[in-house]
C-alpha cells in the first residue's frame, strides 16, 4: 500500500480539523497556521503563493475590490511551473478535464426502455457494453421523489452515522459524521471539495424507500444464491447513496470483484469516462495502478478509446463487468446505485478479482466474501447444467465459459487454502470433477 501523503512545511498528513490553502504555483497544500494565513482572510487571496514559491514568483496576488478576476490578472495556469504535472483532483485538473473532448459514449451504449431491459435482452447482447435507460419507467425500481435531499438522507440514516468521505483535491479518504457532511453540503461557502460514494444503507430506514432495478434483483448472486444459514456474513453492496458536490472527481477504477454497477441520478448530473476491459487495457490499467506517480497521469490518455457519458437527472446507467471508469460531478448531485455479481460475465469477474490480488488491494476495498459467493454460484451452476442435460438442452455459451472459469479458480483457491490450512464452509463446496465434465 502507498504511504500516507504529507503536506505543508510541517510535512504532516491531512487533518480535516485544520484549515489548509493550496499554492496556485506548486499545488501543494499548507496549514494556514504554518504559513500565516487566517481562514477568514483566505477569500481575499486571488492567487496564493507559498513561502517557497514566493522566492521565484513573488508574493500572493490579492483580489481586487472592484472588478478584476483571475482571467484579467493572469491565470494560475499561466503562472504555474509548466514542468510540474497537474495532480488528479486538483482544481486545475478539473478545469482541464472539463475543457477536453472525448468520443461520445452514444457510439457504444445500448439504450433500451426500462421494460425492454430483461435477462433475455442482456443474454442476447452478452452485457458487454454499458446500458443507458433514459426513463425509469418499466425498470421495476423504487426511489424517493426528485425533491429528496441530502438532509432527508440524514433524517433516514441518522446524523451520527460515521461515513467515508473523499477529499477530492488530495484524493484521500477521511471519516466524518453524516451530520457534519450534510452541513458542509448545504453550506454556500465550501472550503474544499468532498465526495461520498460508499454509503451503503441496506440496514437503515432509507432502504425502505429504495428498491433496486428488477433486472438487478433477477441477476444478482447475493440476492438469489446466498443462503440464510450461511456462517459467513452476507455482503451488503446492493444499495449505495452517492452525494457529490460540484467538481467532485473519482479516478479510474474497476468496481470490486468485477461487479456490474447500476447508477440512477436523482438530482444533478454525473459524467462517466468509460474504457472497455480489453486484455490490453486491463494490462495498462494494472501497470498504471502500480505506478508511483499514478496521481499525475490521466489513465484515459493511455488507451486508444475513452468514452464520455453524461448521466442526467432521471437517467439510469448500467456498467458491465470489468469496465474501467472515472466519474466527474459537474453540478451538485444526489444519486443511488449498487453492485452485483452475476453469471453473464463470470470470467471477467474473476479476472478483476485476480487483478485486485496482484495489486495487494486492502480487504476493505474488496467485494466481501467474494470467493465464498463464487462457491455458492458454482453449486447453482452445476445444478443448472445437470438440469439442462437431463432435459437434453444445450447450455448457453456464457454458462460453459463461466463453468470453466470457476473450475480453474476453485482449483487455484483450494490450493491456496490448503497452504493456509483453511477452507470454505462445507455447504459451499462444489464437486470440481463433476463441474469439469462440462468444461
Amino acid at each position: 500500500m502507498a504511504s500516507v501523503p504529507v503536506y505543508c512545511l510541517c510535512r504532516l498528513p491531512y487533518d480535516v480539523t485544520r484549515f489548509m490553502i493550496e499554492c496556485d504555483i506548486c499545488q501543494d497544500w499548507f496549514h494556514g497556521s504554518c504559513v500565516g494565513v487566517e481562514e477568514n482572510k483566505a477569500a481575499e487571496i486571488d492567487l496564493y503563493h507559498c513561502p517557497n514559491c514566493q522566492v521565484t514568483h513573488g508574493p500572493s496576488v490579492m483580489r481586487k475590490r472592484r472588478g478584476g478576476n483571475k482571467q484579467t490578472d493572469g491565470s494560475a495556469a499561466a503562472l504555474r511551473d509548466p514542468s510540474r504535472p497537474v495532480k488528479t483532483g486538483s482544481p486545475q485538473f478539473v478545469r482541464e478535464l472539463r475543457s477536453r473532448t472525448f468520443p461520445n459514449a452514444d457510439e457504444i451504449l445500448l439504450k433500451p426502455s426500462g421494460a425492454q431491459l430483461t435477462v433475455e435482452f442482456l443474454e442476447e447482447h452478452s452485457f458487454s457494453v454499458p446500458v443507458m435507460v433514459l426513463r425509469r419507467d418499466g425498470l421495476g425500481m423504487t426511489l424517493p421523489p426528485a425533491s429528496f435531499s441530502v438532509s432527508d438522507i440524514q433524517d433516514h440514516i441518522g446524523p451520527d452515522k460515521e461515513i467515508d468521505v473523499i477529499d477530492v483535491c488530495r484524493q484521500c479518504d477521511l471519516k466524518m459524521r453524516l451530520g457534519d457532511f450534510v452541513e458542509y453540503y448545504n453550506s454556500p461557502n465550501r472550503d474544499r471539495v468532498l465526495n461520498v460514494i460508499s454509503l451503503e444503507f441496506s440496514e437503515t430506514r432509507l432502504s425502505n424507500l429504495v428498491e433496486t432495478p428488477k433486472i438487478v434483483r433477477k441477476l444478482s448472486w447475493v440476492e438469489n444464491l446466498w443462503p440464510e444459514e450461511s456462517v459467513f456474513e452476507r455482503p451488503n453492496v446492493q444499495k449505495y447513496c452517492l452525494m457529490g458536490v460540484k467538481d467532485s472527481y473519482t479516478d479510474f477504477h474497476i468496481d470490486f470483484g468485477g461487479t456490474s454497477v447500476w447508477y440512477h441520478v436523482l438530482r444533478g448530473e454525473k459524467i462517466f469516462y468509460l474504457i472497455s476491459p480489453t486484455p490490453a487495457n486491463l494490462a495498462l490499467f494494472e501497470q498504471w495502478n502500480s505506478s508511483s506517480n499514478q496521481n499525475e497521469m490521466f489513465f484515459g490518455d493511455q488507451v486508444d478509446m475513452c468514452y464520455k457519458c453524461s448521466v442526467k437527472q432521471g437517467n439510469t446507467l448500467f456498467i458491465p463487468t470489468g469496465w474501467i471508469h472515472a466519474v466527474l460531478t459537474p453540478v451538485d448531485c444526489l444519486a443511488f446505485g449498487g453492485n452485483f455479481l452475476h453469471s453473464l460475465n463470470i470470467d471477467m469477474q474473476i479476472r478483476a478479482y485476480e487483478i485486485e490480488k496482484r495489486l495487494s488491494t486492502a480487504e476493505l476495498f474488496k467485494f466481501p466474501n467474494f470467493e465464498t459467493v463464487c462457491w455458492y454460484a458454482g453449486k447453482h451452476l452445476l445444478d443448472t447444467l445437470r438440469g439442462l442435460r437431463e432435459n437434453r438442452r444445450h447450455p448457453a455459451s456464457y454458462l460453459i465459459n463461466g463453468a470453466k472459469a470457476l473450475n480453474n479458480s476453485f482449483r487455484s483457491w483450494t490450493l491456496e487454502w490448503s497452504e493456509l490450512e483453511c477452507c470454505p464452509a462445507p455447504s459451499s463446496r462444489v464437486n470440481m470433477d463433476t463441474l469439469t465434465e462440462w468444461c
